[in-house]
């Protein structure tokens, strides 16, 4: 196919500045077009699904009020598969081809932090639901997160288990594959020995393994009174029915990695009683909280879990940018959006500190009778 001589110009030279410049991400006829790249699929689906939708609600509302800048907002999704390598091919793809404005995503710290580079020499904000690996929003100053970091998680998970499990002696099992499970380990170790606890047994594994009694065996050994999981729910869930089948019956707990619905499934009895740090309930009484729920429970038949109220959150923050820089120019929507204050979320106030991280209360949430059940609120 030929093409005339302007328009191949045109075309070639969009292209060569897709990947240093932001001059050709713009909004595109009558929408202004958004990129999110989720584990819609694979071994993390449900953080994924449930973000998504959570971000599909959020588009729907703007879109019914007008959308911004006298456009309505086009939400263009891919899915990671739960892999590594996704990521940096699809974000590559949706800023110089599909020409977005700014990219949400993803759930996983991993898989987030492969986008951020492509993100921050674009120029293209990139905002992160829920990925709370301190080490992301450090990869520049176009990436931000609207959820609390695992600095924080560490911490409080670590008084958790002191006062009110009552652990002095804990083991850790973590994922060596995942730098959500690496990083949330470390910040749990550290204030837990600072305050008196010891870590009687460390193991590991990776992603993605089935067969864990190797390590729980070793754990059962070192008689703990706790045993903190800082993993994702398809590992946790087998680790937890595989302690139980051991004979390990001291709490078991762990981080936000645990929260889908697939932990009962697959943990089925076996999680009963267990308890993990998230980022929101359903169950709150506010208002902004009610609606959020109904919409959701409506729309998809299911009661929404942290995922899905960040993914709302995550575009909410960007809508209210782009109203404060009244443009799509990706330094100044960055701008705004890093100027984020009190802004009110369905999983709690965002205002943005200088490192683009959002302190926030984390929730503690335990399972009985197959259910999520409120624990306790933990204040920053």
């Amino acid at each position: 196919m030929n093409f005339p001589r302007n328009q191949w110009f045109a075309t070639f030279a969009c292209a060569a500045l897709a990947f240093t410049a932001t001059s050709c991400n713009k909004p595109d006829g009558d929408f202004i077009k958004i990129g999110e790249f989720a584990s819609l699929t694979g071994t993390e689906a449900t953080f994924g699904q449930m973000s998504h939708h959570g971000t599909e609600i959020a588009i729907e509302e703007l879109n019914a009020a007008g959308g911004l800048l006298g456009k309505k907002l086009k939400l263009l999704t891919e899915d990671t598969q739960s892999k590594a390598g996704q990521p940096s091919t699809i974000v590559k793809k949706l800023i110089s081809r599909d020409g977005v404005i700014a990219i949400l995503g993803e759930v996983a710290s991993s898989r987030s932090m492969e986008a951020a580079p492509i993100c921050q020499t674009n120029r293209i904000p990139q905002i992160s639901p829920s990925s709370t690996n301190v080490k992301l929003t450090e990869m520049g100053d176009y990436i931000f997160r609207v959820c609390f970091t695992d600095e924080f998680q560490g911490k409080i998970l670590a008084s958790f288990g002191k006062r009110t499990l009552k652990a002095t002696k804990v083991a850790i099992i973590t994922d060596t594959k995942s730098d959500y499970s690496v990083g949330l380990a470390s910040y749990f170790k550290d204030p837990f020995i600072a305050d008196g606890g010891k870590v009687v047994a460390e193991q590991v594994y990776n992603g993605g393994d089935k067969d864990f009694k190797g390590q729980l065996t070793a754990i059962r050994a070192a008689s703990p009174d706790a045993v903190f999981v800082p993993g994702y729910y398809t590992e946790v869930a087998l680790i937890i029915k595989q302690a139980r089948q051991l004979g390990i019956t001291v709490p078991i707990f762990g981080g936000d990695g645990w929260e889908s619905e697939m932990l009962v499934q697959l943990g089925a009895s076996d999680v009963e009683g267990t308890y993990f740090s998230t980022h929101f309930y359903p169950g709150f009484d506010s208002p902004k909280v009610k609606n959020f729920t109904k919409k959701f429970q409506e729309k998809y038949g299911k009661v929404p879990d942290a995922m899905a109220a960040l993914g709302y959150d995550s575009l909410m923050v960007l809508a209210e940018a782009i109203k404060k820089a009244g443009t799509t120019d990706g330094p100044k929507v960055r701008d705004a959006i890093a100027a984020t204050k009190d802004h009110v979320g369905v999983a709690g106030t965002i205002s943005l500190d200088a490192k683009r991280n959002a302190p926030k209360p984390a929730v503690i949430l335990t399972v009985k009778d197959g259910k999520f059940k409120y624990v306790e609120t933990v204040m920053p």
